[in-house]
């Protein structure tokens, strides 16, 4: 037994002499230093859960365990309490292995520029530059959203040019084109006419879209009765780019006036949380975290909740997640007393509150792809297999089974490799069968399974190829593949998610089987897809196997077939000839100078290719 080995043991008998009392856990490095704080209903049962068996622990939790050097507990008398203060711990000491959010929530304002042509911009902080600021505002994503919206409406420019010293020079850029810009630098627009726009816009920012709609209006029908009529139809078209903005902007609008939407995509090395903030039915703000591994994905959602309002004034009565979260109903409490109000946390499972927690969940997972270096897609599908199949995080590493053979002829299995939503073509491996004769496809699965698992022994150090276990097993077959497969897993105590893959009468792919049922997934298109490619992908390795091996045996079955030309023989002499059609057009010396040959036995080669000719020597 190793010194960590001795040490984790005495962490363990120390945990198991705790008490079965809520309260919070501090766990230290060699150093002294707190790098991990959690709460618990019962201490003990908490506690020694992290110094027994690694088998239910993700990588997070045994990295941590691995660094623990001694731990000190807090009683409390309820387990609110142990929440209420490992919230205060976790901000009084930013232990490692917590979820630690960064708080950059500064102050924002919009910025008008000083001067005869005035621009409208966005600005983190007050200059002395003679410009007018409109703020402070909390979000830096309503800021960037409103200027940007109002100078799409009011046609104003957001290019670097400075006027009236640009105007003439250098032809409008693509924003005149597409109607977005009035294009100054043409010197087509009069200075009054254009603060006339920086005017409205800033009407618009201060005053919101339905006001300023309301005084457009006002400004359009006293227009039309001076027979203005240009400017009338300027105004019109203004009143109609709002609406048609907001008409956008209700594709993420909300029948609940006021809620948080938080949702959650997990990759391998990188998590993203992402927020919808609603108020009045609309988007007000929106934030991004992007961090390290989270763990399982309910355990993370609970402590992201703790960290996320414990640093926000605002809490709404509604928390939308897009999965549970661990002890749900003492956060509810929690931020109940926190907001002096009711505050209920929910998972949507259908209508619109389930379409904008989807739409927060692919914000999330783009967010991630960004990062990760991977597409938008692929980190959604990954995140997407993982809810379905009820995995605690993506599975990164996934291996697929297929065998192939002709009515139990050249029978073979194939084995592809996806590694975080691709095919890792270096790993994939081919299968003779040796103990199955005959059709039987059950059988089969389970020799190359126990085959795969009895490498996996040899090359566990290395931690490559063979060496390294999949975090998910998907194999081409239904409930009958996996009942077959399933006792060589537990025979070698390896507890891998296994599932088969189902196809229609069409053969595509319809459902994922699983022990005493199937999973539809063709409603989660991300995670269909890739199941999709994978089920195609291990089939298409399969058969390729399996009429390579038909080709190889139907030729040197040829060859075995002449008298005295035996397997090793008719092996040598496609190895030197390379095709069986060489060694037809070979003469009597040529094949025996192959290797291993003999003139007799070249004579009745040509022979037998040859039986109505005498043997040539030329």
């Amino acid at each position: 037994m190793t010194e960590q080995e001795k040490h984790k043991k005495e962490l363990r008998a120390r945990a198991m002499r705790l008490p079965l009392s809520p309260g919070v856990y501090l766990m230290h490095d060699k150093t002294g230093k707190i790098i991990y704080v959690g709460k618990a209903k019962a201490l003990k049962n908490r506690v020694s859960q992290y110094f027994g068996s690694e088998k239910n622990h993700d990588d997070k939790v045994r990295r941590m365990v691995a660094s623990v050097d001694t731990f000190e507990y807090i009683l409390t008398d309820s387990e609110f309490e142990a929440l209420v203060l490992e919230c205060s711990l976790i901000k009084q000491y930013s232990p490692k292995y917590n979820i630690l959010l960064k708080d950059d929530k500064g102050y924002h304002y919009i910025r008008v520029s000083s001067g005869p042509w005035p621009k409208i911009s966005e600005a983190k902080q007050v200059a002395d530059d003679g410009a007018e600021y409109i703020g402070p505002y909390v979000s830096s994503w309503s800021v960037k959203q409103s200027v940007d919206e109002a100078l799409k409406i009011f046609r104003l420019p957001s290019c670097t040019r400075k006027f009236p010293q640009d105007i003439g020079k250098g032809r409008p850029c693509l924003n005149f084109y597409i109607k977005q810009c009035c294009a100054p630098c043409r010197g087509k627009i009069s200075e009054s006419e254009y603060r006339e726009y920086v005017s409205e816009a800033l009407e618009f920012l201060r005053g919101g879209s339905a006001k300023s709609v309301r005084a457009l209006t006002e400004r359009m029908d006293e227009a039309a009765e001076n027979l203005e009529y240009e400017r009338a139809a300027r105004l019109r078209d203004r009143i109609a780019a709002i609406r048609k903005m907001s008409d956008r902007q209700k594709v993420v609008a909300s029948r609940v006036k006021e809620q948080d939407v938080i949702a959650l995509t997990q990759g391998t090395e990188k998590s993203c949380f992402e927020v919808f903030r609603f108020q009045n039915g609309r988007l007000c703000d929106r934030e991004t975290f992007l961090m390290g591994e989270t763990g399982k994905a309910k355990e993370a959602r609970s402590e992201f909740l703790e960290r996320y309002y414990s640093m926000r004034d605002r809490i709404p009565p509604r928390v939308s997640l897009d999965g549970p979260a661990e002890n749900a109903e003492l956060l509810s409490q929690w931020l109940t007393e926190k907001a002096g109000r009711k505050v209920t946390i929910t998972v949507p499972q259908k209508g619109e509150q389930a379409q904008l927690v989807e739409m927060c969940r692919s914000n999330a997972a783009e967010q991630l792809a960004q990062k990760t270096g991977r597409t938008g897609r692929e980190a959604s599908a990954l995140d997407e297999l993982a809810r379905l199949l009820g995995l605690p995080e993506p599975p990164a590493y996934i291996e697929s089974y297929d065998i192939s053979n002709l009515a139990g002829g050249e029978n073979v299995a194939g084995m592809v490799v996806f590694e975080n939503g691709r095919p890792l073509r270096s790993a994939y491996r081919k299968f003779k069968i040796r103990t199955v004769v005959g059709q039987d496809d059950y059988a089969s699965m389970r020799e190359v399974l126990s085959r795969r698992l009895e490498e996996y022994e040899k090359n566990r150090e290395s931690g490559e190829g063979f060496g390294r276990l999949p975090d998910l097993i998907l194999l081409d077959g239904g409930k009958g593949q996996i009942s077959a497969v399933r006792p060589v897993l537990e025979e070698a105590g390896l507890p891998i998610p296994l599932f088969g893959m189902v196809k229609d009468d069409r053969h595509r792919t319809r459902a994922i089987a699983k022990d005493g049922g199937e999973i539809a997934i063709s409603s989660n298109r991300s995670a269909f897809t890739l199941v999709s490619s994978i089920q195609e992908e291990v089939h298409r390795f399969a058969v390729g196997y399996h009429r390579q091996v038909r080709k190889k045996n139907s030729i040197s079955s040829s060859l075995t077939a002449v008298e005295g030309i035996g397997p090793a023989r008719a092996k040598a002499l496609l190895k030197h000839f390379r095709t069986v059609a060489a060694v037809r057009n070979a003469t009597t010396e040529e094949l025996s100078a192959a290797p291993g040959m003999t003139k007799p036995a070249a004579r009745k080669v040509y022979s037998a290719f040859h039986p109505e000719e005498p043997a040539r020597t030329d």
